[in-house]
């Protein structure tokens, strides 16, 4: 199987527990370092933060794939895969059905908005009532951090975790690897600048331990009120001046600053985010170098991003990592 970020999969066994920490342990030595176990009856549910580049390398093939006229791989016929979006979402639970057509699944889209959620039924009980319909796997948004673990509770089957919360998205930070990849050969040895909303940002935490695992330096810049304050605990610098920062990196990373918490008083407002904060042609313009611009999106047109910025083909691959979306959640399914 393929590993990745902070997935969840539950396996049966039949091991004792001290057997099977043994044979963690050597799993651990060849496919990367085991970030959480626990185990009850026969079942054991590990979660692993990284597995090298096989991931990364699976997403290029996909992307091949993609290219070619069929546009499909076969691989997931007869398994049925609920995508369950518990919050609002275009790009990835689009790429997740789409994905799922071309590896030949059967996909069902679950919306909270038009389920029995509304009547006050419990998560629990929903996805115990969808997993009695004999589903092979789920992908999970909530607005909950740590959902895509508890789902593990309630199924059998394997669970992507689609974002959880002000947690993690760790389908999108692999995205972000292959697109950093695609456009330098290399992760390792890169600096990588990310801006903007870091506190409430489920991205930017996927992004700093995926960037750090692969080798990579990364530097965190945005107001003091949009910072974590164990940021440096993870291993980065941290900084609040933007123009040090552009002039340091090779990669920047735009985050979207999250409007509907625009009432917490965290910025004064968004044309002096913009302003202080902003990705602007006339920061990009003053650089003796070229860098590479990247957003996971949506993004705030006009606040943390120029519009002209966004759309520049030479400086910008926002529309590439939006192309890798597929490819990618490919290659997690698989």
């Amino acid at each position: 199987q393929d590993w990745f970020i902070n997935c969840v999969v539950k396996a049966k066994t039949s091991l004792s527990p001290e057997n099977l920490l043994f044979y963690l342990k050597n799993m651990e030595t060849k496919m990367g370092r085991v970030h959480s176990v626990k185990w009850g009856p026969r079942v054991i549910d590990y979660d692993i933060l990284f597995i090298d580049n096989k991931i990364i390398d699976t997403s290029f093939k996909f992307k091949e794939i993609l290219e070619s006229p069929e546009r499909k791989a076969i691989l997931l016929k007869g398994k049925t895969i609920v995508n369950m979006f518990f919050e609002n979402s275009t790009r990835t639970k689009i790429s997740f059905s789409l994905a799922e057509k071309r590896l030949g699944a059967d996909s069902i889209n679950f919306s909270s908005s038009t389920s029995s959620v509304k009547k006050g039924e419990t998560l629990k009980d929903t996805i115990q009532n969808i997993d009695a319909m004999k589903i092979d796997g789920a992908v999970i948004r909530h607005g909950h951090p740590g959902s895509a673990l508890k789902l593990t509770e309630y199924i059998d089957g394997a669970v992507i975790n689609a974002g959880d919360g002000s947690h993690e998205h760790p389908t999108q930070a692999i995205l972000d690897m292959v697109t950093i990849k695609e456009k330098f050969g290399k992760i390792k040895d890169l600096k990588v600048g990310i801006i903007g909303d870091i506190l409430n940002s489920r991205v930017a935490r996927s992004d700093i331990f995926a960037l750090k695992k692969l080798g990579a330096e990364v530097v965190v810049c945005g107001p003091s009120t949009l910072l974590p304050s164990n940021a440096q605990k993870l291993g980065i610098n941290v900084t609040h001046n933007i123009d040090e920062v552009l002039k340091w990196c090779d990669v920047v990373i735009g985050l979207r600053i999250q409007l509907e918490r625009m009432h917490l008083g965290r910025i004064p407002s968004k044309r002096e985010y913009h302003s202080e904060f902003g990705l602007t042609y006339e920061r990009i313009s003053k650089l003796k170098k070229d860098i590479v611009i990247m957003h996971p999106g949506p993004m705030n047109r006009g606040v943390e991003i120029d519009t002209n910025l966004a759309d520049d083909i030479n400086r910008s691959v926002i529309r590439e990592q939006v192309e890798l979306g597929v490819a990618v959640r490919m290659a997690c399914l698989k």
